[in-house]
């Protein structure tokens, strides 16, 4: 990138300590400006940890395309898969910082930095896609979407990550027990690890780029996760199992620093959240598609499918639900999400377009 006329985008007051001041500058001196001006143009800078062929990517390119279209080439998203700028947590990180301007993180990863996020990540909270769909694209949705602005960072639309299953290297997972004796992979979230322990496996958290070693290894003997990121990682090279009880469903979420948002101008701001509500609509698309494709490719692998039955699995996790009782808040929202389930279509529907 060209360094000369360019005014950086200056960070919003934060708290101004010593350490978040050294961090910030470290950042910027790692990573550069995470949105600067170019003469009349603005240009951002959105790190992600997936592969080039994701729905996620793919999403994002038109996302680009997209605010380029809008702004008449006013605005530019520069966008790095693969981890170049680091894992989930790194990026979010630096958007909090504003050292990063956007990032897609899951919602499972986000409980650590915006407690509210946890429901998203209970077991069988959802019980079915339309149900998923139908409180992400309501004032519920918004609420989550708007929590991390304390924590400075905003959310600007949902992604889907459909439902995450059991793959195995040993035997299929086809009831809890199954589980006994079992080291499961899991990301670094309380809640996917409270959920292992339930069913009776041993949560053990390992980091993505680490966990086809892990396997190949026997240092997990498992792991959960989408059928896309089963097939894209490879993991079926070495887990030949898998099983398709579908416990969780955890949203991605497509953030922006605050750092950079408060710097837009109106008109900024809508040419970006318009393109990220229709790269959602996309990735939607992108999804199924990837999902039938994945499923397809494993079998043909030699990969064992199974489908469990649900509801063992359900028993088990339902008194998760009732310790989140002493956070009023938390405890609310799972009251709501559940309420949602039953309620017409659009009884909490807003503008707010996925």
């Amino acid at each position: 990138m060209h360094q000369t006329n360019k005014q950086t985008i200056t960070q919003r007051q934060l708290k101004p300590t010593k350490l978040l001041m050294a961090l910030f500058m470290l950042g910027t001196f790692i990573f550069g400006s995470s949105c600067k001006k170019i003469k009349d143009t603005t240009e951002i800078k959105l790190a992600h940890a997936l592969e080039v062929t994701h729905p996620v990517h793919l999403a994002m390119l038109f996302m680009a395309e997209k605010v380029k279209e809008k702004s008449g080439g006013k605005m530019v998203l520069e966008i790095y898969p693969n981890a170049q700028l680091g894992s989930e947590r790194e990026c979010l990180e630096l958007l909090q910082i504003g050292s990063l301007g956007m990032t897609k993180v899951s919602a499972a990863v986000l409980e650590s930095f915006s407690p509210n996020y946890k429901v998203l990540s209970l077991p069988y909270i959802f019980k079915t896609k339309e149900h998923y769909y139908r409180v992400l694209e309501s004032s519920i949705g918004d609420q989550f979407l708007a929590e991390g602005e304390k924590y400075w960072f905003k959310g600007l639309t949902f992604y889907d990550a459909g439902s995450r299953s059991f793959y195995s290297t040993r035997k299929p997972i086809n009831r809890p027990e199954d589980l006994k004796g079992m080291n499961i992979r899991v990301q670094l979230s309380p809640t996917a690890i409270a959920m292992i322990n339930a069913f009776g496996g041993a949560a053990t958290p390992t980091a993505w780029g680490e966990l086809y070693t892990a396997l190949q290894q026997g240092v997990v003997d498992g792991a959960e996760n989408n059928l896309p990121s089963f097939y894209l990682s490879r993991h079926y090279e070495v887990s030949k199992y898998l099983s398709l009880n579908e416990h969780t469903m955890v949203p991605d979420v497509l953030m922006v620093s605050t750092v950079v948002w408060d710097q837009l101008n109106d008109q900024e701001k809508k040419w970006l959240q318009e393109a990220a509500d229709e790269s959602a609509v996309v990735q939607r698309q992108l999804w199924a598609k990837a999902e039938a494709e994945a499923l397809a490719a494993v079998k043909k692998a030699g990969v064992e499918v199974s489908y469990p039955d649900k509801e063992p699995f359900s028993k088990l996790v339902e008194p998760l639900y009732e310790t989140y009782r002493n956070e009023p808040e938390v405890y609310s929202l799972i009251k709501r999400i559940e309420a949602a389930e039953k309620a017409p279509a659009q009884s909490e529907a807003t503008s707010h377009t996925l």
